[in-house]
């Protein structure tokens, strides 16, 4: 049995952690103004090395504004924030995202492998299409929903890369953790052979080199887990 080495958080990272849920809890709103990085290391027993790494790495992911002269101010990240600000609320939550957050990922895999499937399909070749199958069976293999999620995003992810277009499998990959979460949640409320059948329709149109069809059972699925009629939402 092997066993995982532990590690433990860095200062900065607590920090991060700790001011994070300030800002998503409301306790620090929108637009105030934090403390200066003196204040802030005193009241929190670190030094202002760590503050100042901490909030820099804040303002790089959208949670803060930092104006010289001014200071450092708590911004507005759901307009300013990048796929690393997603993967900090649902931390905050306990993984658990909310309704909106869940339908705006719905709906940018609608357009995305739309897109995709739109692009790769013309381009496969028979090695490519046994490559999808591949995850395909790996899904059907998998003992676990962790597994089995996994393996559904590898068989999305690969459509992507095969769309020959050089950001879409970029934009795929950054979205990695929080697909999978939704995926494995998919798989523990509906079971994991209703998501099989999602996949394997797709399969069977795009290794039939069928664009129409293929976008029609993707685009289907997808917008029934948007309206809530196979519902991933946490209510």
């Amino acid at each position: 049995m092997e066993l995982p080495r532990l590690q433990a958080p860095s200062l900065k990272e607590l920090f991060i952690k700790e001011m994070e849920a300030q800002i998503l809890s409301g306790k620090l709103p929108i637009g105030s103004k934090l403390p200066s990085e003196r204040e802030i290391a005193e009241a929190m027993g670190v030094s202002r090395a760590v503050v100042n790494a901490g909030l820099m790495e804040m303002a790089r992911k959208g949670f803060l504004e930092i104006k010289p002269r001014s200071g450092a101010f708590v911004a507005d990240y759901r307009r300013k924030g990048t796929s690393e600000t997603l993967l900090s609320i649902m931390n905050f939550n306990g993984g658990m995202l909310g309704k909106q957050e869940i339908k705006s990922i719905l709906e940018l895999r609608l357009v995305l492998e739309t897109l995709a499937l739109e692009l790769a399909i013309p381009r496969m070749t028979d090695e490519d299409i046994k490559v999808i199958k591949g995850h395909l069976d790996r899904y059907a293999a998998a003992e676990n929903p962790q597994a089995a999620a996994e393996a559904a995003f590898c068989f999305h992810y690969e459509i992507g890369v095969l769309s020959g277009n050089t950001l879409l499998p970029l934009i795929f990959y950054s979205f990695r953790t929080p697909v999978i979460m939704l995926w494995k949640r998919y798989i523990q409320l509906h079971g994991k052979d209703k998501l099989y059948e999602n996949i394997r329709s797709i399969y069977e149109q795009v290794s039939q080199r069928n664009v129409t069809e293929a976008v029609r059972v993707f685009q289907e699925a997808v917008n029934q887990t948007i309206s809530g009629g196979v519902s991933i939402y946490y209510e």
